[in-house]
């Protein structure tokens, strides 16, 4: 891999997290909206950007065009794009869930254990290596998800969800070849339908009268609709830069990076009326170590000799 391409795949990973945060800063902020409506709504916004955009670019219609011959001579690949679209759905649903429901922490720690699964699976799989820094940051991590998960008496659910489904995606799409933007807009497609009827039968849709009236919110449909069409827009533009870190990064790297989201979404959670007892310091402080450890280690990656 390339110092450039590294570069890269660093600074799209990084701006991805920005963006997630922001998006789960926004749906546990809409009143009145429950989660599958903004699921639904997010499903249709970010497949209609991808329509826009893709075909603007070269690499976009290349991508298209790559899939649409992967399908046609092979259908069995529709199969595990199934599983695929079923897994990634669920995660985006239960993205726009946790905010609503106070458990917006259970899926921010379900992230910061998702780093620790990637390099399993990353070594696992593709037979990553992982440089000393690399391996003290793993270690670190660990301590602070060890912490938690006793002094929890057990992982949530959420948090399970996450952190052990997110890698058997990430796995499956880079071993079939279609870890890019099209295999994401085919699995937004599937949605699709689920998606529209989550809108049509919502607060906001045909059931809560919104398309006519106040909705079940009691506020006019435009106060709030915004809310919705940002996250659309902004879980397209987000996914965009995390199936580019996906692809220009090892799998380990790319999940260790992925440490700076649940920093920020625990940041979110807390303005979101969420609360840390003193204890969450020897579940974060070590993590926070981890993530100095990467720091160190990204710097000496910047170099040809750090690409190990």
């Amino acid at each position: 891999m390339s110092t450039h391409t590294a570069a890269r795949g660093v600074t799209v990973s990084v701006a991805a997290s920005a963006l997630f945060a922001v998006i789960f800063f926004i749906a546990g902020s809409l009143p009145g909206w429950g989660a599958e409506e903004i699921f639904g709504w997010r499903v249709v916004l970010t497949l209609a950007t991808l329509a826009v955009v893709l075909p603007l670019m070269a690499r976009g219609r290349a991508e298209i065009s790559a899939l649409a011959a992967l399908v046609r001579n092979r259908p069995v690949m529709l199969l595990p794009g199934a599983l695929a679209a079923v897994v990634v759905g669920v995660q985006l649903w239960l993205f726009m869930w946790a905010p609503l429901n106070g458990m917006a922490l259970s899926v921010s720690f379900g992230y910061f254990l998702l780093p620790l699964t990637m390099v399993v699976a990353g070594r696992l799989f593709f037979g990553d290596r992982l440089s000393v820094l690399r391996k003290l940051a793993v270690a670190a991590a660990a301590a602070g998800v060890a912490h938690q998960a006793f002094s929890a008496g057990g992982l949530a659910w959420p948090t399970l969800v996450v952190c052990l489904a997110y890698p058997v995606y990430f796995v499956l799409r880079r071993k079939l070849g279609t870890d890019n933007l099209a295999a994401f807009a085919a699995e937004l497609l599937a949605m699709l339908p689920l998606g529209i009827f989550f809108i049509l039968t919502g607060p906001h849709g045909v059931a809560g009268h919104g398309l006519l009236g106040a909705g079940a919110s009691g506020m006019a449909p435009h106060t709030s609709y915004w809310g919705a069409g940002a996250i659309g827009i902004l879980g397209a533009l987000a996914m965009l830069f995390y199936l580019l870190a996906s692809k220009w990064l090892p799998l380990s790297l790319f999940g260790l990076l992925s440490y700076v989201e649940p920093v920020l979404l625990v940041g979110v959670s807390l303005l979101l009326g969420e609360v840390l007892g003193w204890s969450a310091l020897l579940t974060y402080g070590p993590i926070l170590l981890a993530l100095v450890f990467l720091a160190v280690d990204g710097r000496r990656s910047a170099h040809p000799l750090g690409l190990r």
